[in-house]
C-alpha cells in the first residue's frame, strides 16, 4: 500500500477560516449538550420536590383522619421510603450531571485555547478560561476560583442531599417507634440517622467525587498551578 505524503495528499490545505468553523461547530455542540444537562438537572430536582410535597400533603390528610395512630405510621412507612428512594436516585443523577457539566466546560476551554492559537490578540476579550486544568475550569464556572462552603451548600445536589438526610431520619424514627413508645429514643435515633446520612451524602460522597475527578483530569493545555478544592 502506497504511503500518502503531504506532497501527494490530494486534499487541500485547511485554512484558518475553516479551522474556526470546525471549532465553532464543536463549541455549539458542547453548549447544546450542556444546556440539555442543566435542563435535566432542574427537571429531576423539580420532580423530586413535587413528589415530596405530595407525600407531605398525603401524610397530613392521613394524620388528620387517623389522629396519628398506627394506621398513620403504616402509611408513612409505605410512602416515605419510596420518596427517599426517588430522592437518592435524584441525588445520584444530579451528581453525575454536575460531573458531566464540568467535563463539558473543560472541552469548551480547549476550544477557546484553539481560538487563541489562531488569534492570540483576542485573549484580553475572553472572560472565561482557555486552559483545561482545574483553575481554568473554575474560571469558566464563575468569578471565584475556590469552591467555598457557600457555593457547595447552595448547589442543587447538596439541597437534595439534605432533604434525603431528613427523610432518612424521619423513617428511622418511625421504625423505632414501632418497637418503642419513648419519644426520647425515637427522636435520638432519628436525629443520629439524619446526621449520619447528611454527613455521608453532603460531605463524604462529594469530596470523594471531587478527588476522583481531579485524579482523572489530564489537561492538554494547562495554565498555572492546579487549584486544590478538597
Amino acid at each position: 500500500m502506497q504511503e500518502v505524503t503531504p506532497e501527494s495528499d490530494p486534499r487541500p490545505a485547511v485554512t484558518d477560516a475553516v479551522r474556526v468553523q470546525i471549532l465553532a461547530a464543536e463549541h455549539w455542540s458542547l453548549l447544546a449538550t450542556r444546556s440539555m444537562t442543566w435542563n435535566e438537572l432542574f427537571s429531576r430536582a423539580t420532580m423530586f420536590i413535587t413528589v415530596l410535597s405530595a407525600s407531605v400533603v398525603a401524610l397530613a390528610l392521613v394524620a388528620q383522619a387517623t389522629d396519628f395512630g398506627p394506621t398513620f405510621r403504616t402509611f408513612a412507612l409505605l410512602v416515605l421510603p419510596v420518596t427517599l428512594l426517588l430522592g437518592i436516585g435524584t441525588y445520584i443523577r444530579l451528581g453525575d450531571a454536575m460531573t458531566e457539566d464540568v467535563w463539558l466546560v473543560m472541552g469548551m476551554n480547549r476550544l477557546r485555547h484553539g481560538y487563541l492559537d489562531l488569534a492570540p490578540d483576542l485573549e484580553p476579550y475572553f472572560l472565561t478560561g482557555c486552559h483545561d486544568d482545574m483553575r481554568g475550569i473554575l474560571r469558566s464556572r464563575g468569578p471565584q476560583f475556590q469552591m467555598g462552603p457557600s457555593r457547595m451548600l447552595s448547589a442543587t445536589p447538596m439541597v437534595v442531599a439534605i432533604v434525603n438526610a431528613a427523610l432518612a431520619g424521619v423513617i428511622a424514627g418511625l421504625l423505632v417507634g414501632v418497637v418503642s413508645d419513648q419519644p426520647a429514643v425515637t427522636i435520638s435515633v432519628g436525629t443520629v440517622t439524619g446526621l449520619a446520612a447528611g454527613f455521608v451524602m453532603a460531605g463524604v460522597i462529594p469530596r470523594r467525587e471531587i478527588r476522583r475527578f481531579q485524579h482523572s483530569l489530564v489537561p492538554r493545555f494547562p495554565g498555572e498551578a492546579p487549584v486544590t478544592t478538597a
